[in-house]
């Protein structure tokens, strides 16, 4: 299991030029790190994962798995999507199956690049595709109600809870707050989830700057963070312009070019670490001399629910996982060392798995 996060933003902000780049950088990756093209909107991806590399390196496994991500660069957004305007249902009903949203703001300053409102305000911006998700949703929810008032006549349970969830949503948006403000108990949050609701989704702003700013930021990024913060999302800072010459790079000349320029890694990986954090999503590993693999499961996932990543099989027979935490299995050379170091655990139904845990599932058929 990957996530699915979508791009979105107003025009000439460079959300197509990133998700360009971004998708081009993954094609040019070695053959372990494939890249596919779903639809021409849609690219998968892999994850960045060094540990992955030195658990194969180890084991002497013959083929390296990553796990994987899937962007989707959604239409293009204009002020009134949430009535249709420009591709305004399209964008809706692309968001909607998204886990979270890659915000793309534009907080560089460029006189030959137009902006739609004719100023750069990155906050203002945000505002905007806010605001039409929260009108969509509001449009989503009276309707959704108005048809669940015969079912509460019969007093129906679930038609009950479902209402009870819609109004909470309903009075958060009329306050002028997204529906993810909405505290929702363990019991709703099933029911919640089926909702698709578009203003709970976690957002993740992606401050596109100029390329000799793409170290530190500015000022435009700098208040984008500050309403982040407040708001309890994420962001990162991206130059889209590094990121489509680095994927124009093989790697050697990559990393060459992002030390002149006073970076570590490629914006990819910042992207993809910043999503797995605002989607509390982490990764186990199941190594072997065939291949060596990443998982993606999040956090508090248990052991049977984890092998059930790999197959429903795996978690309906669940009899136990064989554990060896990342740092035990590289300062033991591998499954054997750790095992007669007595840094194996045998881990029942109730583990809850943890990231980097490198496991092997036994199960009845």
């Amino acid at each position: 299991m990957g996530f699915k996060m979508g791009i979105v933003g107003l025009p000439n902000v460079g959300k197509s030029t990133l998700f360009n780049a971004l998708t081009k950088t993954a094609a040019a990756q070695a053959a372990n790190f494939p890249f596919c093209t779903i639809e021409p909107n849609v690219g998968e991806v892999a994850v960045p994962d060094a540990r992955l590399d030195t658990l194969a390196e180890i084991a002497g496994s013959k083929q390296i798995i990553p796990t994987r991500m899937t962007f989707v660069d959604i239409a293009g957004l204009v002020k009134g999507a949430s009535k249709g305007e420009g591709l305004g249902n399209q964008f809706l009903a692309n968001i909607r199956e998204t886990d979270a949203i890659a915000h793309v703001l534009r907080c560089f300053e460029d006189g030959d690049v137009t902006h739609v409102d004719g100023r750069v305000d990155p906050v203002a911006d945000a505002e905007t595709i806010e605001t039409e998700l929260m009108l969509a949703d509001l449009e989503s929810i009276e309707k959704r109600r108005a048809n669940l008032v015969r079912k509460l006549k019969g007093n129906d349970k679930e038609a009950q809870q479902q209402d009870r969830l819609l109004a909470a949503a309903q009075a958060a948006i009329e306050e002028g707050k997204p529906a993810r403000v909405v505290e929702v108990d363990a019991e709703d949050a099933k029911a919640w989830k089926m909702l698709q609701l578009l203003s709970t989704k976690p957002v993740l702003y992606v401050c596109n700057v100029a390329e000799d700013e793409a170290a530190e930021g500015n000022a435009h990024s700098a208040a984008v963070a500050e309403m982040a913060a407040a708001q309890g999302n994420a962001h990162v800072i991206i130059s889209a312009r590094i990121e489509e010459e680095i994927s124009q790079l093989d790697a050697e000349e990559a990393e060459m070019f992002l030390g002149e320029m006073g970076l570590e890694e490629p914006g990819l990986d910042r992207l993809i670490r910043a999503g797995y954090e605002l989607l509390h999503l982490e990764t186990y590993f199941t190594v072997g001399p065939k291949e060596a693999r990443a998982w993606t499961i999040r956090q508090g996932t248990s052991a049977p629910q984890a092998a059930g990543v790999i197959h429903g099989d795996f978690e309906k027979g669940f009899i136990r996982a064989e554990t060896i935490a990342y740092a035990d299995f590289v300062a033991n050379k591998g499954e054997a060392g750790a095992k007669e170091a007595g840094k194996m655990r045998a881990e029942g139904k109730s583990y809850i798995v943890k990231d980097g845990d490198v496991l092997h599932f036994l199960f009845n058929t």
